[in-house]
């Protein structure tokens, strides 16, 4: 049974999943100033969403993980499951999410949940196989879940709050994606994927991707100043927005080696922290507000 739930989760992509359904979450408590029961079932559904969206990935992508170093042991391509078995843990991921989100959220959380399903499913994996810069559109995935929330929560879709918020994970997804190149550019050519070092040489991606980060900050820098309430949160994020900007500006411009498993891992951060703390902030806020009543 351990075994067997180790396989589910992992074809579920369980640790990218828990991030997407936070972010989810972090859009709903943006908009209520609480969590409550529906904000957990809502990110319970979102989480089992991004989880039958994994699997769908690994099913579709097999045999291309087969011929990756870094992906052949992944479930499919070792033998832990078949193929068809894969298939039913996506259906079974998609039925149990959807329920859960009809039973407990309005229906536009169910709608854009399954719109970042096919979005991904449908859209950017093949689109992988055409062009290297999927990453453009497969950007729209990262920018959906906060959105899932808001919108579960009664909020304006147009709403400026929740636009910065998705701006700032759609440009976010496309350094991620840059350094993940630097790490595994190499094997996506093994696969016969079409890679952009194909079209730039590693010191032109590692300046490429700098220039995302700094985009990224400036998106950062707008959720800060006109979404976040709290001087102590401002003063956080910004703190840690400076950290990340001159610790990637020297690893960038050194004469050293680039590490980028170290970037990639402070840049995911950013993310974490600017969830954690946009969450802070509206119970922050809230509490305030009850208090003043």
């Amino acid at each position: 049974m351990k075994e067997t739930l180790k396989i589910v989760l992992e074809l579920g992509k369980a640790r990218i999943s828990l991030p997407v359904a936070l972010s989810a979450l972090t859009g709903y408590v943006l908009f209520t100033g609480t969590v409550g029961v529906q904000g957990w079932w809502l990110t319970l559904g979102v989480f089992l969403m991004s989880c039958s969206s994994g699997a769908f990935n690994h099913w579709q992508e097999s045999n291309i993980d087969a011929q990756m170093p870094r992906t052949q042991k992944r479930p499919i391509p070792s033998g832990k499951i078949s193929r068809l078995g894969a298939f039913v843990v996506a259906a079974t991921f998609a039925f149990s999410g959807t329920v859960i989100l009809v039973m407990t959220n309005p229906p536009m959380a169910t709608i854009l949940s399954w719109v970042t399903l096919f979005s991904y499913n449908l859209v950017y994996t093949p689109l992988k196989k055409v062009t290297a810069f999927a990453v453009i559109p497969g950007s729209l995935v990262g920018a959906l879940p906060p959105v899932i929330g808001w919108a579960a929560a009664g909020g304006n879709l147009f709403n400026q709050d929740i636009l910065l918020v998705s701006l700032f994970f759609f440009i976010g997804q496309i350094p991620h994606f840059w350094l993940l190149l630097l790490m595994f550019g190499d094997q996506y050519k093994l696969a016969g994927l079409p890679s952009l070092n194909q079209v730039f040489n590693e010191e032109q991606i590692k300046r490429i991707t700098f220039t995302w980060v700094l985009t990224t900050l400036a998106a950062g820098m707008l959720v800060i100043f006109f979404v976040v309430k709290s001087q102590l949160i401002m003063f956080l994020l910004l703190l840690y927005s400076l950290y990340l900007l001159y610790s990637l500006s020297v690893a960038v411009f050194s004469v050293n080696k680039f590490r980028v498993r170290p970037a990639f891992f402070r840049l995911n951060m950013l993310y974490l922290f600017m969830m954690f703390l946009l969450i802070a902030d509206s119970l922050l806020r809230n509490v305030v507000q009850m208090a003043n009543i």
